[in-house]
């Protein structure tokens, strides 16, 4: 029998992803979070507009997706209750957080360097995605109390790694999901995946159908040299989302 509820959270299970971002003065930040889904080549991550992601995501445009395994649990979990805002946002002081500046020599991730984004991707992580910012858009305009303080983020990938114990053996491109445990996120605790309960009809559809525009822009996408930050796609977003804040 089904019984009306109101639950305060509705995270019924996603996968973590570790987004790491630069800071102004050229350090790095480091956040866990489960609100992300993938569309193509295309990752919409919500977020509150006080964190420091999200402040490094609008000046930037750069990130990376990160995605932890199963293994890298008690690293994940060492991100939790910290915040690289200083000072510390009210919501977050009242939910126990406190300014950690660097995240990831506190977690024990380690910071390699991307191709095609200035963000270090996190090495321990067995995917990893480096993407830019294409739009952002408002959550909630419609209820004054959470106007402003919430937006989605559509970001767009331009390279993707995978760690080798993942890969298909015969297929480079292909992930295989009897070996890709990623960490799941179930009303704030911690799960990962169990084995294949049913065939899918779905899997008869080659991969390769499913294939996306925006792979071949990303492959044209140049690499990041050393003291630049490409922000052509940036003024745009930027201003759209000053325009939504208003």
């Amino acid at each position: 029998m089904h019984h009306i509820s109101e639950p305060n959270i509705l995270y019924f299970g996603t996968p973590v992803v570790l987004i790491s971002t630069v800071n102004e003065d050229g350090s790095y930040n480091l956040a866990p979070i489960s609100s992300a889904f993938w569309l193509g080549w295309r990752c919409i991550i919500g977020i509150a507009t006080t964190s420091k992601t999200a402040q490094n995501l609008q000046r930037t445009g750069q990130c990376v997706l990160n995605l932890p395994s199963v293994n890298e649990v008690q690293a994940v979990n060492r991100l939790a209750l910290k915040t690289g805002m200083n000072p510390v946002p009210v919501a977050k002081q009242g939910r126990g957080y406190y300014y950690e500046p660097d995240k990831f020599g506190v977690s024990g991730f380690t910071p390699v360097p991307s191709q095609k984004v200035s963000a270090p991707r996190a090495m321990e992580c067995p995917v990893q995605m480096e993407a830019h910012v294409a739009e952002i858009h408002p959550i909630g305009q419609d209820n004054e109390l959470q106007r402003g303080r919430i937006i989605t983020l559509e970001l767009k990938i331009v390279q993707v790694y995978l760690e080798e114990s993942i890969i298909m053996k015969d297929d480079p491109n292909r992930v295989d999901p009897d070996r890709w445990r990623p960490l799941i996120m179930s009303f704030q605790q911690f799960y990962g995946l169990g084995e294949q309960v049913h065939t899918s009809d779905l899997a008869s559809i080659p991969e390769h159908q499913y294939k996306s525009p925006d792979m071949d822009i990303a492959r044209n996408v140049g690499r990041v040299t050393e003291g630049s930050n490409d922000k052509n796609h940036i003024p745009r977003v930027i201003a759209r989302h000053e325009a939504i804040s208003t």
